[in-house]
């Protein structure tokens, strides 16, 4: 967190809209002007007589073709965003990982068979590809996360299996294997520990792709179906019809989106240069004593020494 704070401003600015994301989603049915009821929930309450009510203090983002109030149809499509984020990208990293492990350190005919599975599957677009699947199975929350996890995981197993292959080969896996370890036992005890913190990084890089591939499948209508408030979903159908007469009811959840989307991806660029220790510079972390009082300091202790630092 401190190198963080001090190296990745954008990085900062990444993960206070991703917890700002994560705090909206848990607390919605608070947060949400229009509380709502369990049988009527506040993105679902409908006032006919408000309809295509532009922003004011009673609506602070306008109201969409119903009279539903456009800012908590928001803060609750920020949970479904959250659940697809975490749940769906937690099924994607599962799939390309145990595939990717266990067919860099089995090889042979299983490695063989599995990869040119992969190969037929990439050749497909992944928009297209999840368009079938979602229409073969049917709209639905189960579904949707199934479907986006176990797509992009496959997608993903190419990445995991080239950085078992470099660590495959060390010695302490040999040793391991002659002192009798099992299979399982070298996969979760040496090969899945190194390779933990790129898994941490590709996890919060594919969260802003989940995201989008949601919001895609929403405006297609093959998400979750009416009335759930979908960010992808609210942008399409009638917020398209009525993009002249109400802009707001496409403009609020487009931007929204965005912000977050930008987040994780700012979020995961700066988790990757602090995380992977192929970008890290000679003498620790990208640019940890390369300005301020470290850097200070190291110049005090080389000077010490009898030597300058450049």
């Amino acid at each position: 967190m401190w190198r963080l704070w001090h190296e990745k401003p954008l990085g900062v600015v990444g993960l206070v809209i991703v917890l700002a994301l994560f705090f909206t989603g848990i607390f919605a049915p608070w947060l949400a002007p229009e509380k709502g009821t369990v049988d009527s929930p506040g993105y679902n309450i409908i006032h006919l007589a408000d309809r295509f009510t532009p922003p004011s203090p009673e609506y602070p983002l306008g109201t969409d073709q119903l009279g539903r109030d456009v800012l908590s149809r928001i803060i609750y499509g920020a949970r479904l965003s959250m659940i697809v984020a975490v749940v769906g990208t937690l099924i994607n990293t599962v799939v390309s990982t145990v595939l990717g492990m266990a067919c860099a350190y089995f090889g042979g005919w299983f490695d063989i068979i599995v990869q040119r599975f992969v190969d037929a599957w990439v050749c497909f677009p992944g928009l297209v590809l999840l368009i079938t699947l979602m229409s073969i199975v049917g709209p639905g929350l189960v579904n949707l996360l199934l479907i986006l996890g176990i797509s992009g995981g496959i997608y993903s197993t190419r990445f995991k299996r080239s950085l078992v292959f470099a660590i495959k080969e060390n010695q302490y896996v040999y040793a391991s294997e002659a002192l009798g370890a099992t299979s399982g036992r070298v996969m979760l005890r040496h090969l899945l520990p190194n390779i933990m913190p790129m898994i941490i990084v590709i996890y919060s890089m594919n969260m802003g792709g989940t995201i989008l591939f949601e919001a895609s499948l929403s405006f297609l209508g093959l998400g979750l179906p009416p009335p759930n408030p979908s960010w992808g979903g609210m942008i399409s159908g009638e917020g398209r019809a009525n993009m002249l007469l109400a802009p707001w009811m496409m403009f609020w959840p487009g931007l929204v989106l965005s912000l977050v989307v930008f987040g994780i991806n700012m979020l995961g660029d700066a988790l990757r240069d602090l995380l992977d220790p192929r970008l890290r510079g000679g003498v620790g972390g990208l640019g940890t004593f390369g300005s301020g009082k470290a850097r200070k300091a190291l110049d005090k202790k080389l000077a010490k020494a009898g030597r300058s630092a450049k």
